[in-house]
């Protein structure tokens, strides 16, 4: 057993979307789609803003995902043609948040491998993702990933009260957990404020409601990596 002179295992945490497996860039596209299909009301900016304003007053009641994105997209469309949106333009915004339904899981590069190579080495692992719990629970299932993990946590947002939250259903130490994601916002800046380590992967396209203007500052804490391929090397260093 863990004594004073040999502490707990590290635990690791890890993101979903755009972390283990893509998913924003399938968000990006129907947006693109959703302009294309309002260009001749608006201009890409003015929909752009539109429907981002929408999606960020109904998170609270409709809260992440593709179902969320899809009811914001309608409202938003109704509002911006006047009420003057027909049915069949109505059905392609149905079909652009089923199709991000739908879509298969494509996981990103060396998932498998280091996922497994960290399991082996004795590494407690949680998955923790915010979304539509079906949509969220249908991904994790087509990954194949979940055996790794010792329990997978669906939650509603990410921060501090919900880290704390799960860390403490788990028994984990927050000095003795490291968190992996792409988000600044839900992965990095809460745990690093409850006293934890946080390793950051950047995605090459982050919703604007994930970004935050100014990186967290927590030296020997935050770490940034390039890709998950250096996740291994990070962990043995810190363990």
């Amino acid at each position: 057993m863990p004594t004073a002179a040999t502490p707990a295992p590290l635990a690791l945490g890890f993101d979903a979307d755009d972390t283990l497996w893509h998913n924003e860039g399938l968000f990006s596209a129907a947006h693109t789609k959703f302009q294309t299909l309002l260009a001749s009301h608006h201009d890409a900016a003015t929909v752009d803003r539109a429907l981002y304003a929408t999606e960020l007053r109904n998170l609270p009641l409709y809260g992440y995902g593709a179902k969320g994105f899809t009811l914001s997209a309608i409202e938003t469309a109704i509002d911006l043609t006047g009420g003057r949106v027909s049915p069949a333009e109505l059905r392609e915004l149905i079909a652009l948040g089923r199709d991000i339904l739908a879509h298969p899981v494509e996981l990103l590069d060396a998932v498998p491998n280091v996922l497994a190579g960290l399991a082996t080495a004795g590494h407690p692992m949680i998955l923790i993702t915010k979304g539509d719990l079906q949509h969220q629970e249908r991904k994790i299932s087509e990954s194949g990933l979940a055996p790794h993990f010792l329990a997978t946590e669906v939650v509603s947002e990410k921060d501090d009260v919900t880290y704390r939250r799960v860390l403490a259903r788990h028994g984990i130490d927050p000095t003795r957990f490291l968190m992996i994601g792409n988000s600044l916002k839900s992965d990095i800046a809460p745990i690093l404020r409850l006293g934890g380590l946080a390793a950051h992967i950047p995605y090459h396209v982050t919703w604007e409601h994930e970004r935050l203007a100014t990186p967290p500052e927590a030296p020997g804490r935050f770490f940034t990596l390039a890709s998950l391929h250096e996740l291994p090397a990070l962990v043995a260093t810190l363990t």
